[in-house]
């Protein structure tokens, strides 16, 4: 899972924090999308994003987005990306997290996909999650993973074209807005990680 739930949304994706997650069109019809390093000025839009996601009720467990402070103090610095419009307007983020602080899973994150939902369709999700995964295998991680509702479709269906796979299914998992929900866990082995 991804994100402060780790869940992952359908246009956002996430361990803990984060369901709502990525967008189900392909990189091809981003436009003109550019990726770069989400940094504090990105803040108040990356958050009203997260929100949106939340508010959708597929995103994640979630019921608030974080305050900037919590948000930037769970995620790694090394891996958090923003998706641009040509005029500099956020259309989604994707960030990592550890999922432990144990050495045996230092190669091991968590991650959050989420995509404005004007954006949605255009290829947005994708581009982010290729691009976080292509920084992630630079780095040395070799697995990234997220919880994912059974109901987020959008969010499972651009997972797999990233190259994820089903590991199984957590029944019950935790309950919200007063129902016990399912999590579907998907994890990305790199390729170029021994």
């Amino acid at each position: 899972m991804t994100s402060s739930d780790g869940m992952t949304g359908s246009d956002g994706a996430g361990g803990e924090e984060g369901v709502g997650r990525g967008g189900s069109g392909g990189a091809a019809g981003a436009g003109a999308v550019r990726i770069a390093p989400l940094l504090p000025a990105h803040a108040e839009q990356v958050l009203e994003i997260y929100r949106l996601g939340i508010e959708g009720g597929d995103a994640t467990f979630e019921a608030n987005p974080p305050t900037w402070e919590a948000f930037d103090s769970g995620r790694a610095p090394g891996h958090r990306l923003v998706a641009l419009d040509g005029g500099g307007r956020v259309l989604g983020w994707a960030a990592v997290g550890p999922v432990s602080d144990r050495c045996a899973y230092a190669g091991v994150v968590e991650h959050s996909v989420y995509v404005r939902p004007d954006a949605r369709g255009r290829g947005v999700g994708l581009t982010l999650l290729r691009s976080l995964l292509a920084s992630t295998d630079a780095a040395g991680i070799w697995t990234v993973q997220s919880g994912i509702f059974p109901e987020n479709t959008a969010s499972l269906a651009l997972h797999a074209r990233a190259g994820f796979r089903v590991v199984g299914t957590r029944e019950r998992l935790g309950r919200h807005r007063g129902v016990w929900r399912d999590v579907v866990l998907v994890e990305r082995r790199s390729p170029s990680v021994d």
